[in-house]
């Protein structure tokens, strides 16, 4: 296979770094890389297959000799130097939500619609993190039954908002603890033993921006436009995991057993549902996992042809930086 020269744009960032290690878990075939940042991580290091990679900032001709660039930065920063990357000759795969709902652009889940990616005009966007978890778990039941309703919960981990949130929450713990005052920065109000049912800016619709997005993306990626979705995304003080509690409605009747066979047989989709047990999908579980975990599927007996899911994903893998890199993989 020949070997391509890749950029990763945003490489000293929580996706960034994910994706650097991807690409050397999933031997990648790199002839040469680029590690891009700002101005202020300029002139830093980074390991990438035993060589230190000098980190470089964005300037007029840095991706004229790039084949595939895979941007993890601001929606704003992507619409202003992603078109940069493509006039220079680059293959972009954006994980902001800068041209996820372009029509020109495609949203790629590779197990789900890899098949859209030569539509591509020099942009492939990389859905959102709670997106990805969704479909993945409810393609199978809707290529068989049909999609009538779709009503999700988000349970989003907080290495979500970046890795200052992470530390927000591991240093909230501590001041929790130690009986001290807590100081919430990043978050409006303290996330630890906390929940907050407000992610992104607020709508004139009174949703919240990732609501939207899933509901707009999950429609797009299925390309399905009449599927009704209401979504409610929730911060939970977990530090990594994704959770989801899925309600399905589907267009015709089901048995149980047959969805969970469907299921099962989703690639990169691992059902773990036996209560007897004890055994479902948690966040703890998906530390070092790359898939998709669903459990606790069982009828909806309040309304005809309806059942309940629970989904749990690695949202910086999975949910970011894994699909990012399947994305170059089914485009090389």
């Amino acid at each position: 296979m020949k070997n391509h020269n890749i950029a990763v744009v945003g490489a000293t960032g929580v996706v960034g770094q994910q994706i650097i290690k991807i690409l050397e878990e999933r031997n990648f075939p790199v002839n040469n890389i680029k590690l891009i940042a700002s101005e202020k991580s300029a002139g830093k290091s980074i390991t990438f297959l035993d060589k230190e990679i000098e980190v470089q900032s964005i300037s007029d001709g840095i991706f004229e000799d790039v084949d595939i660039a895979l941007f993890s930065i601001k929606a704003s920063l992507s619409k202003k130097f992603a078109p940069q990357a493509v006039k220079e000759g680059a293959v972009v795969i954006d994980n902001s939500n800068a041209f996820r709902m372009d029509s020109e652009v495609p949203l790629i889940v590779p197990e789900i619609n890899a098949d859209k990616i030569k539509e591509h005009s020099g942009i492939i966007a990389n859905p959102n993190c709670s997106t990805i978890q969704l479909v993945m778990a409810v393609k199978p039941v809707f290529e068989k039954y049909g999609l009538k309703r779709l009503v999700v919960s988000t349970y989003q981990a907080v290495s979500g908002s970046g890795q200052q949130a992470v530390l927000e929450l591991e240093n909230q713990v501590k001041d929790y603890v130690d009986d001290k005052k807590i100081k919430s920065e990043i978050y409006p109000y303290q996330i630890a033993f906390n929940l907050l049912p407000h992610i992104d800016d607020f709508q004139e619709n009174n949703y919240t921006k990732e609501e939207m997005k899933v509901v707009k993306e999950t429609r797009k990626i299925l390309d399905d436009n009449e599927i009704p979705i209401t979504v409610t995304a929730v911060r939970v003080p977990v530090f990594n995991g994704h959770g989801e509690s899925v309600n399905i409605e589907t267009e015709v009747s089901y048995t149980i057993d047959d969805i969970k066979t469907n299921i099962s047989k989703m690639e990169n989709v691992k059902l773990i549902d036996n209560i007897k047990e004890n055994n479902y999908p948690m966040p703890v579980m998906v530390e070092n996992e790359d898939d998709v975990l669903v459990g606790r599927i069982r009828r909806d007996y309040s309304k005809k042809n309806a059942l309940n899911m629970w989904i749990i994903a690695n949202n910086i893998r999975k949910g970011a930086a894994l699909n990012a890199v399947q994305i170059a993989e089914k485009l090389i």
